[in-house]
């Protein structure tokens, strides 16, 4: 008995310190560390929605899209979960239809569809509402809010993995690139 009761302290204190060194990860931004760190461990927190939680935020803001389809499945028990995992479902969403918009030529201009603040939402935004100059192979958007703020949408394949990237431009002068997997 006495040995149980050990190791079941020692399971909850080993799920703390998970949990504590992906929240110190992610407090670093080191989203890409924290996202490697939570799959490695996800399937013994499989119950544990605050580590799902931040797995996911993890991931999302490594740019990581497509780790969030389990943490969408997952989260379900409370009201705030439900909401994290509605929220993951429309940024996941709308990555895979701008792939299939900008590989297969797909139409998006009639969907209608929810959104979010997240910069993969306010391309797809303006990308929806055919806000763009197409140069090429890329997709040239002028940010609605800020007129100094513009973007650029592509793609990359690599074997069988399709990238969506998006070069955030202040003026003419590439302020960041983002590569979402």
């Amino acid at each position: 008995m006495k040995f149980l009761l050990l190791l079941l302290s020692a399971s909850v204190l080993y799920a703390g310190a998970d949990m504590s060194k992906m929240y110190s990860y992610y407090q670093d931004d080191s989203f890409v560390k924290a996202c490697d760190f939570g799959i490695k461990r996800l399937s013994k927190h499989k119950k544990d929605n605050k580590f799902i939680s931040l797995y996911a935020f993890s991931c999302l803001n490594a740019n990581r899209l497509d780790r969030l389809a389990l943490p969408i499945t997952l989260l379900n028990q409370s009201e705030e979960d439900r909401k994290n995992a509605a929220f993951f479902s429309v940024i996941l969403m709308q990555k895979k239809l701008l792939i299939a918009s900008l590989k297969d030529g797909m139409t998006l201009s009639s969907l209608k569809l929810p959104t979010t603040d997240h910069l993969l939402s306010i391309v797809f935004d303006l990308y929806q509402e055919a806000e763009f100059k197409k140069i090429q192979k890329s997709y040239k958007l002028q940010d609605k809010n800020s007129p100094r703020k513009s973007y650029k949408l592509y793609y990359k394949s690599s074997g069988s993995t399709i990238k969506i990237v998006i070069e955030e431009y202040y003026d003419t002068i590439m302020k960041k690139r983002y590569i979402i997997n």
